[in-house]
């Protein structure tokens, strides 16, 4: 059975709320990843570098709020209300692709189901009601 999590963009904030956010309900990261990580995060500003890419905060029982700053270099444009996304993660890369058609159909595929460099099968879509989705299978190492 696949899992749902909400995931948050901010306009260079992520890490600032995230730490609200852990002070508030505990936990620890289960990830934190700056922009400077990823494969290409030498092409990005030193201001655009230190800002978070990925965050992973478990909350309650089996959930995790996730976030990143949406960066406008990158031409991501944050408004009020496209700010979060729900997060579906899939037991399969055959569940991955029949979710993401399925919600995508009528709608908008943002990011064509794909192979991360984090290693998860991933994609992203606007569905034909304007609910924003990720959809992720993680591989199993």
């Amino acid at each position: 059975m696949a899992t749902i999590n909400p995931y948050l963009n901010f306009p260079g904030t992520a890490e600032e709320a995230f730490n609200l956010y852990k002070s508030v309900l505990g936990g620890e990261f289960l990830a934190l990843q700056r922009y400077k990580d990823m494969p290409e995060g030498n092409k990005v500003s030193a201001e655009d570098a230190e800002k978070i890419m990925h965050i992973a905060l478990p909350i309650g029982n089996g959930n995790i709020l996730m976030g990143t700053d949406a960066l406008e270099s990158m031409g991501q444009k944050l408004t009020t209300g496209n700010n979060f996304y729900l997060s579906l993660d899939v037991n399969s890369e055959g569940e991955a692709d029949q979710v993401f058609n399925a919600l995508s159909d009528g709608g908008q595929a943002i990011m064509p189901m794909q192979k991360a460099f984090w290693g998860s099968y991933f994609g992203m879509l606007t569905d034909r009601f304007g609910v924003q989705w990720m959809v992720s299978y993680e591989y199993k190492s």
